[in-house]
């Protein structure tokens, strides 16, 4: 089927090798959580405002991947899951390569079907996977926010196992979306909000997270609205759990209000970078 195109317009992440190169120097030196990560989760918001952080994750992915499971969102509960049936995929580093045999398991697996959209969540980090991990096919799946997508992390490493592919996953996940951009602002506006955001709202998320507790993730991303992706999440701590890999660490949490100057700190997104 050739290769999927970019459906995004210029500006969310570097368009030439070079730019790429230069944002992401040095990115594979500023974590540490004493080994390689099997999964992650990064947020998926054009590079300017949630790249470093994305970074923080990608950067700490196991080098011995095989195939990166790059898990999209921004799927309501009850929708199926969405794979690139094409071959591949461009990015300005060059093409990444589909794993067509991995694919095909998850899609009997869980009813998948062709996504056919236009969505951020798995392109926006395709070009920073490539990067980091040169050499590894991807697999681009999109699942919805229901409890269905933890047993699917499970089912993924499963799949892996039986093809006997070293497969890590990266969940792309961004966290609360606040103010009236997004209909969503119960805290008023300026530094009071964002900080409820980064301190209560968000960390309530993160929380459930690291304690390993996929109902509270889900149940907090749909009554708290912080994440538009949870589907992505509970992957991550399916697969993780799969694998046994010992629990999660935050790496990392900003907000798109953090950059100073014209920063809006009216209509801003939470971001977390974590390990597993």
């Amino acid at each position: 089927m050739g290769l999927r195109k970019s459906s995004l317009p210029p500006g969310w992440y570097p368009e030439s090798q070079n730019g790429i190169s230069r944002f992401l120097a040095g990115s594979d030196k500023i974590a540490d959580i004493g080994g390689p990560a099997r999964a992650a989760v990064a947020p998926h918001a054009g590079w300017f405002y949630s790249g470093r952080t994305a970074a923080r994750a990608v950067s700490l992915l196991d080098k011995r991947t095989e195939t990166l499971a790059i898990i999209g969102g921004h799927l309501p509960a009850g929708r199926a899951p969405l794979f690139a049936m094409e071959d591949g995929a461009e990015t300005p580093l060059g093409p990444v390569h589909f794993d067509s045999d991995l694919r095909a398991a998850m899609i009997e697996g869980t009813g998948g079907r062709e996504d056919r959209h236009r969505d951020n969540t798995v392109e926006v980090l395709l070009p920073m996977a490539r990067f980091f991990l040169p050499n590894a096919s991807v697999l681009w799946m999109r699942l919805p926010a229901e409890a269905s997508s933890f047993a699917a992390g499970e089912a993924l490493a499963a799949a892996a196992e039986g093809l006997g592919r070293r497969v890590s996953v990266l969940a792309s996940a961004d966290l609360t979306h606040y103010g009236p951009r997004y209909g969503f602002a119960p805290k008023g506006a300026g530094e009071a909000a964002v900080e409820w955001v980064r301190a209560t709202n968000d960390r309530r998320l993160i929380d459930a997270v690291l304690s390993g507790d996929p109902a509270a993730v889900l149940d907090r991303a749909e009554k708290e609205s912080s994440s538009c992706s949870a589907g992505a999440i509970l992957a991550a701590m399916g697969f993780a759990k799969a694998l046994g890999t010992g629990g999660a660490r935050l790496l990392e949490y900003a907000t798109s209000a953090d950059g100073g100057g014209a920063a809006d700190r009216e209509n801003f997104v939470g971001y977390a970078a974590i390990g597993f």
